[in-house]
């Protein structure tokens, strides 16, 4: 047997006395049609671990709020939900929206995920991202009045707590009191927010408190509301606000939902609340961002006075793009592996068949075409025999001399051992003895043309 035999030869006897071998498969025919798609593959592989999303890391970081307020609590919550799945979720405090943003806008400072109040995004927060919208943060204006104030216009000249200086509530209350005319050469603008703001309106020291989000906590809204000479402001060009500034709706406070005994409000009254999104750096890990926004759904789905079951979070596209790993989370859920086994083998599972879908798609239609080109091949061999052989046979009829004849038997000569001695598959045994039956033929040929020559 051969080296390049793969299964048992057979062996015949050729001209020239040597043994001529029938290998079933020639190993060096298949392993030269073989090496295109081989390569190809190797490259697709290379390219597939190149780009292929590394495992997700087991601890990420989330810039919440200040102690205690209602961003710090969701990111608690959240913190508990991730921890199910194996992930630990850190949590660095802030002083709010603004400062959160700043945070993740900032590369230098490690933090990966924040909540973000929407109208903050006026600096430079290229390339974050948003995982969707995940409640509101309505505005509450109380003041202190003999009739009702309906625009904040008519506030100006007055003492107003519009929050902490650099927090979201001060950035936003700004921007609504300077389209309304007022600025701090027009009114009071004190820094008191929460707590502080609600005692110094009942302590006769403000005219007004513009309380956002954590700020306005149910605890000090009902606290107010119950006080008398205190009011809720009815934003009645609420629908204005939300045209106007895209991310800003409009929110209604039915009728006796803040107490239904003492049915207050007394009357439906509308709001104005920018939503507060769960901002992302661009490379977030697509599994994190599952879990997150899974997190999300569970913390902030359920119904409450301004908002019902299920309408958070959303993929809401305001001032940040939405990213495409939340987009199809949003569209289609999470990923079949994630639904069925436990997150760190989905994870596992996820980035295995990232790499092997590719290498498939390449290996099947690329062995379909081997036999294709090992026949070509081989057959190329027989052919390239043939060709000499028809050479042979122009050179018969130009009338060669005894010497050039003698050259011509040579060349037959050495063309059939060059047959006899080759390593031909099994497959290709007709063609074999056929291309061995015409070099038979031209030996005849030439040696009836040198009979003819010395006769």
């Amino acid at each position: 047997m051969g080296q390049d035999s793969a299964q048992p030869a057979r062996r015949k006897i050729g001209a020239f006395g040597y043994a001529v071998e029938i290998p079933r498969v020639a190993w060096r025919d298949l392993a030269v049609a073989l090496w295109p798609v081989v390569l190809i593959t190797a490259i697709a592989s290379w390219l597939a671990f190149r780009y292929v999303r590394p495992a997700p890391p087991d601890t990420i970081v989330i810039t919440s709020g200040t102690a205690g307020s209602t961003l710090s609590a969701a990111a608690e919550k959240y913190q508990k939900i991730l921890a199910r799945n194996g992930v630990k979720l850190e949590i660095l405090p802030s002083e709010g929206a603004l400062d959160n943003l700043v945070r993740l806008a900032n590369p230098a400072i490690k933090v990966d995920v924040g909540f973000v109040q929407g109208g903050l995004a006026a600096g430079d927060t290229a390339g974050l991202v948003s995982l969707g919208s995940v409640f509101y943060a309505p505005l509450a204006v109380f003041y202190r009045s003999p009739a009702p104030l309906e625009r904040l216009a008519q506030f100006k000249g007055k003492r107003l707590a519009i929050g902490r200086e650099g927090s979201g509530t001060r950035y936003l209350n700004l921007l609504l009191l300077k389209a309304n005319g007022i600025d701090a050469k027009g009114a009071g603008l004190l820094d008191l927010t929460g707590e502080a703001a609600a005692q110094a309106l009942l302590a006769h020291e403000v005219d007004a408190a513009m309380l956002l989000g954590d700020a306005a906590s149910p605890a000090i809204m009902r606290r107010l509301v119950h006080t008398p000479g205190i009011r809720l402001m009815n934003f009645t060009q609420a629908d204005a606000y939300a045209r106007r500034y895209r991310y800003l709706s409009k929110l209604e406070l039915p009728m006796g939902a803040i107490d239904f005994a003492k049915n207050i409000p007394a009357a439906p009254l509308s709001l104005i609340a920018p939503t507060v999104e769960l901002i992302a750096r661009p490379d977030l890990h697509p599994a994190l961002s599952d879990l997150l926004i899974e997190a999300a759904r569970e913390v902030h789905g359920q119904a409450t006075l301004l908002q019902r079951a299920g309408e958070f979070p959303a993929p809401l596209e305001r001032e940040y793009p939405i990213s495409d790993d939340a987009a199809r989370y949003y569209k289609s859920g999470k990923g079949f592996f994630y639904r069925h086994v436990p997150f760190w083998l989905a994870s596992l599972l996820d980035r295995t068949m990232v790499v092997l879908v590719p290498i498939i798609v390449l290996l099947i239609p690329g062995l379909k075409l081997v036999p294709a080109i090992y026949r070509w091949r081989v057959s190329m061999r027989i052919y390239k025999r043939y060709g000499e052989l028809m050479a042979l046979e122009r050179d018969m009829l130009a009338k060669p001399s005894p010497e050039q004849q003698a050259e011509l038997g040579r060349r037959l000569d050495d063309i059939e051992m060059r047959v006899n001695g080759s390593k031909m598959p099994l497959p290709f045994a007709d063609q074999f003895y056929v291309l061995r039956e015409h070099i038979n033929f031209v030996r005849r040929r030439l040696a009836a043309s040198a009979e003819a020559e010395t006769s």
